[in-house]
C-alpha cells in the first residue's frame, strides 16, 4: 500500500535561525544575478569573441519576469568598464560631392573640440575677413594692380586711335561702343553731303579702310577682354593671398592639433581651399543685411565649414551600452531631418541625427525581440548592417525604392558592435527555422532558467536581493530573518519544488514591496514573516475570483462533486486551470460504466471531440494495462465508457489517466471508491504512476473544496511518488494534515492507489494468472469472465437465429 505523507514532507521550510543578521540593512546588496551560470557563461563567450564577420551576436531567451534585461544590462556595464570609449562620430560637408556628407571618427571628446574649433574659425572669418579686404593696405595693393591694367587699356586705345588716324578715321567712344568717322585730307570729318558727293571709287576706298579699322577695333576689344580677365584674376589672386595669409596660421594649428587623423586632415585641407576659393561669396554674406524672417532659397555659405557631432562619447568611461526600447527604423539607424520654410523643404549635413546603432557603435546594443520584430524594416536593415558592417542613414522610402527625389545620402559609418536581442524561446526557434540569416548572425544563445538549486548560497542571495531592492527603493522596510525565510519559501512555491527556487525575480520584487506595504500599514519598522504571508494571501485573493466562483458553484450543487461516502465507478480527478497570471486546481468527477460488448474502452471526451491527443493516448494506455493484467489467457471482451462529468471544454493531458483507470476498475469489480479521496497521476502500461505537473495547485484545489463542503478527516489526495519532492503546499494544508483533517498519499503503482481508495487489497496473480478471492482484481477478473460468457451466449443465439 502507498504511504501516507507526514507534514514535514509537504513543504520545505527555511529556518530563520540560519541567517546571522538582525535585518537586511546589515547585508551587502546583491550585484548581478544568481542562478543563471549557464546563461551568463554563454553571454560572456558571445561578447568576448571578436569576429570580423560579425557572427557572434547574442540572443537571450527565457520567460518573462526572470530579470533578463536587468541582468544583461548589469553584465554589460561591468564588461564595458574594461574597454576603451569608442571614437566620436561627426558628419561634415563633402566639398567634392555635396549630397554625400562625409563622416569623421575622432577620439572620444575630440568631436566636440573640432566642432568648437571650426565654430571659432567661422567667427574669426566673419570678423577678420572684412577687415582684411577693406584695409588700406589691401586697397592700396588692389589700386596698384588696377592702375597697371588701366594703363594697359589706355595704351591699347592710344594705339587704336593712331591706327584709325593712319587709315583716315577718327574714333568716338560711346557707352554702347565705338563709332568710326571718316576724315577728309585736312583731318576734318566728312559731312553727309560731302560724303555722298564722292565718287563710288572714293566711297569704296573709304569702306575698305573702315573694314580694316573694324578688324583692328575687334582685336583691340578682344585684347581689352583679356586684360579685364587678367585684372579679375589678379584681383582674385590678391584676395586669395590676403585670405591665405589670414587663415593659414589658424589652419596650421588645427592640422597640428588633429595630426594622425587622416580624414580630419582631408576635411581641413578642403575647407581651407574652399574658403580661399569662395572668399567673395563669404564676403558678400558678411555684407547682407540681417533679415528678420527666413527667406526660402537663402543659405549661409559658412554652414559648410561646421561640424555636426552626432555621437559624443566624451562622457563615457568605457564602451557604450545602449538599450533601445522602441526599435523603429529611424530610432535604430538615425535620420536626416528637414526644415520647412514657406513650403520649401531644405536640409543639409547639420540635420543628420544619430540612431541607436551610432550611439552603441564600439560597444553593445540591447534590443527586445518582440519590439524589434514588430518593425520588419528595422529587422531587415539590421541584418544588412551586421553583414556589411556599415550604418547607412537612408530615408525609409528610398530604402524601399519608393522615392526618386534626390536628397542627402550620408556616407556609411563603419559598424563595430555586439547586438544582444532579448526574447522568448518561441521567437528564437521561429527565427532560427524561418530566417536563414539569423543563425549566421546570432550564433550564441544565452538561455535563462526559470529555477535554481535551493541551497544555502541561494538563500543568502535572496536576502541580499532584498537588500538591493531596499537601496533601489528607500520606501521598502528592512526584512527580519523570518521575513527573508518566508520570501525564500515563496520562491520555492513559485518553482513548485522542494529542491529548486524560482528565478522569477519580478514576482519576488513585487512580493517584497507588498510585504513592506503591509508592514507599514501595521506600523511595524521591520518586515516579519506574517507580513510576507499576508502579502501572499492578498495577492492570491486579488486573482482568485474565478477559483472562488467555481468552489461556490460546487458548494451550491451547481457543479456536482462528492467528497463523502463511496460510489462505484466514480472518482474525483484533479485538473489545473491556468489563467496566465494565476492557476488553480479543481476536482472533476470521472465516471465509468461497463457493459456487455466488444467495443472496448470508449473515451466519451474523444467521441465528443473534447479530448486532446495526449488525453486520448492516456485512455489507450489503459487498454494496454487491462490487457496485461486480465487478458493473458483469454481475450479482453467488454464495452466501457469513461467521461469527465460536467466538462464542456477541451480536456487534454494524461494526468487523469490514473483516476480514469480507478473508475473503470471500480465499475468492473463493483467495489465502491471513497469519494473524499481525489487522484492525480498518469499511468503507463505496466501500472506505474508517473509524475505530473501542477501537483500543488491540484491538492490545494481539492482541499479548498473539501473545506467548503466540510472536512471530515477522511479526505485527501493520492499523488505519484515521484511528485513528493515537488510539494510546497500552503501552510493551511500542512496544518490540516498535522491535525488529521486531511491526508496526502504517495503511491508508485496502480495497485497501491486502488487499495487506498477501496480499502481492499488489489491482489497478486498465481502462475495461471488467477487472482485470489477477497481481492479487488479477483472481482474484476470474475466480471470480465462473466462478460465474455454473456457475449458468447449472445453470439450463439445470433447464430441459431441466423
Amino acid at each position: 500500500m502507498g504511504r501516507k505523507l507526514n507534514p514535514k514532507e509537504l513543504r520545505r521550510r527555511c529556518d530563520p535561525a540560519r541567517f546571522d543578521f538582525t535585518t537586511t540593512e546589515e547585508l551587502e546588496p546583491l550585484q548581478g544575478i544568481i542562478g543563471q551560470d549557464r546563461a551568463m557563461e554563454a553571454l560572456r563567450v558571445g561578447l568576448r569573441i571578436k569576429d570580423p564577420r560579425n557572427r557572434y551576436n547574442v540572443f537571450v531567451t527565457g520567460t518573462s519576469g526572470l530579470g533578463k534585461t536587468s541582468a544583461v544590462a548589469h553584465f554589460l556595464k561591468e564588461l564595458s568598464r574594461r574597454e576603451p570609449p569608442p571614437p566620436d562620430i561627426c558628419y561634415v560637408h563633402n566639398f567634392q560631392v555635396p549630397h554625400r556628407p562625409r563622416y569623421l571618427l575622432l577620439p572620444a571628446g575630440k568631436g566636440q573640440e573640432l566642432r568648437q574649433d571650426m565654430d571659432r574659425c567661422i567667427d574669426f572669418l566673419r570678423r577678420e575677413l572684412p577687415k582684411v579686404l577693406e584695409s588700406d593696405e589691401f586697397k592700396a595693393q588692389a589700386k596698384d594692380e588696377r592702375e597697371k591694367f588701366v594703363a594697359k587699356r589706355e595704351e591699347l586705345f592710344k594705339r587704336l586711335e593712331e591706327r584709325a588716324k593712319a587709315l583716315g578715321f577718327a574714333i568716338q567712344r560711346t557707352p554702347v561702343g565705338i563709332n568710326t568717322i571718316p576724315l577728309k585730307p585736312d583731318g576734318t570729318p566728312y559731312s553727309q553731303e560731302e560724303y555722298e558727293a564722292l565718287s563710288e571709287e572714293e566711297q569704296a576706298a573709304i569702306l575698305k579702310r573702315q573694314e580694316e579699322l573694324q578688324e583692328a577695333i575687334r582685336e583691340t576689344f578682344q585684347r581689352l577682354g583679356e586684360i579685364e580677365e587678367e585684372w579679375q584674376e589678379a584681383r582674385r589672386q590678391l584676395t586669395k593671398r590676403a585670405v591665405q595669409f589670414l587663415i593659414e596660421p589658424r589652419f596650421a594649428q588645427l592640422r597640428a592639433k588633429y595630426a594622425g587623423l587622416e580624414r580630419v586632415q582631408v576635411f581641413l585641407k578642403e575647407a581651407q581651399a574652399d574658403i580661399i576659393e569662395n572668399v567673395e561669396e563669404l564676403q558678400a554674406a558678411n555684407k547682407k543685411p540681417s533679415i528678420p524672417i527666413p527667406v526660402p532659397g537663402t543659405s549661409d555659405p559658412y554652414q559648410r565649414y561646421r561640424v555636426n557631432v552626432i555621437v559624443d562619447n566624451s562622457g563615457l568611461a568605457g564602451a557604450p551600452v545602449v538599450v533601445e526600447e522602441n526599435a523603429t527604423y529611424t530610432n535604430l539607424f538615425g535620420t536626416v531631418e528637414r526644415r520647412v520654410q514657406f513650403g520649401v523643404v531644405t536640409t543639409d549635413f547639420t540635420q543628420i541625427r544619430a540612431g541607436s546603432l551610432h550611439r552603441a557603435n564600439g560597444g553593445y546594443l540591447v534590443l527586445s525581440a518582440a519590439n524589434l520584430l514588430r518593425f520588419w524594416m528595422s529587422w531587415e536593415a539590421l541584418k544588412i548592417a551586421l553583414k556589411t558592417r556599415e550604418i547607412r542613414i537612408e530615408d525609409p522610402a528610398q530604402m524601399l525604392g519608393l522615392a526618386s527625389t534626390e536628397g542627402l545620402r550620408p556616407e556609411p559609418v563603419p559598424l563595430d558592435l555586439k547586438v544582444i536581442i532579448i526574447g522568448s524561446p518561441y521567437l528564437y526557434y521561429l527565427l532560427h527555422h524561418y530566417d536563414e540569416d539569423f543563425p549566421k548572425l546570432f550564433t550564441i544563445r544565452s538561455d535563462f532558467d526559470v529555477e535554481m538549486d535551493w541551497s544555502s548560497e541561494a538563500e543568502e542571495a535572496v536576502a541580499r536581493f532584498i537588500r538591493a531592492r531596499q537601496l533601489e527603493d528607500p520606501g521598502i522596510l528592512p526584512f527580519s530573518p523570518s521575513g527573508v525565510a518566508k520570501v525564500v519559501e515563496h520562491a520555492g512555491e513559485l518553482a513548485g519544488s522542494q529542491k529548486k527556487l524560482s528565478t522569477r525575480f519580478a514576482s519576488l520584487s513585487a512580493l517584497v514591496r507588498e510585504a513592506s506595504f503591509w508592514a507599514r500599514e501595521e506600523g511595524a519598522s521591520v518586515v516579519e514573516d506574517r507580513h510576507v504571508r499576508l502579502a501572499i494571501e492578498k495577492g492570491r485573493s486579488r486573482h482568485s475570483l474565478l477559483a472562488e466562483k467555481v468552489r461556490e458553484w460546487i458548494a451550491r450543487g451547481k457543479i456536482i462533486v462528492d467528497v463523502e461516502g463511496a460510489k462505484v465507478g466514480q472518482v474525483n480527478g484533479l485538473a489545473v486551470i491556468d489563467l496566465g497570471d494565476f492557476a488553480f486546481g479543481k476536482p472533476s468527477r470521472i465516471t465509468a460504466n461497463v457493459f456487455t460488448g466488444k467495443d472496448g474502452v470508449v473515451d466519451i471526451e474523444r467521441e465528443a471531440e473534447l479530448g486532446g491527443k495526449i488525453h486520448t493516448k492516456g485512455v489507450m494506455i489503459l487498454k494496454g494495462y487491462l490487457g496485461a493484467k486480465f487478458a493473458t489467457h483469454s481475450p479482453l471482451s467488454l464495452s466501457a465508457s469513461i467521461a469527465f462529468e460536467q466538462s464542456y471544454s477541451l480536456v487534454d493531458g494524461d494526468s487523469a489517466s490514473a483516476a480514469e483507470l480507478y473508475a473503470l476498475l471500480s465499475s468492473l469489480s463493483g467495489v465502491p471508491l471513497k469519494q473524499g479521496i481525489a487522484v492525480t497521476g498518469s499511468v503507463d502500461q505496466k501500472g506505474r504512476l508517473q509524475p505530473i505537473g501542477g501537483v500543488n495547485e491540484k491538492i490545494e484545489g481539492h482541499f479548498l473544496v473539501c473545506k467548503a463542503l466540510g472536512l471530515s478527516g477522511e479526505q485527501g489526495v493520492i499523488i505519484p511518488e515521484g511528485n513528493v519532492d515537488d510539494l510546497m503546499l500552503p501552510e493551511e494544508i500542512v496544518e490540516a494534515v498535522e491535525e488529521g483533517k486531511f491526508h496526502i498519499w504517495a503511491v508508485g503503482t496502480v495497485e497501491e492507489g486502488i487499495e487506498i481508495l477501496s480499502g481492499m487489497p488489489a491482489g497478486t496473480p498465481d502462475e495461471e494468472g488467477n487472482y485470489p478471492e477477497g481481492t479487488l482484481f479477483h472481482l474484476v477478473q470474475a466480471r470480465l469472465a462473466e462478460l465474455r460468457k454473456q457475449l458468447k451466449a449472445e453470439e450463439a443465439e445470433e447464430k441459431e437465429e441466423g
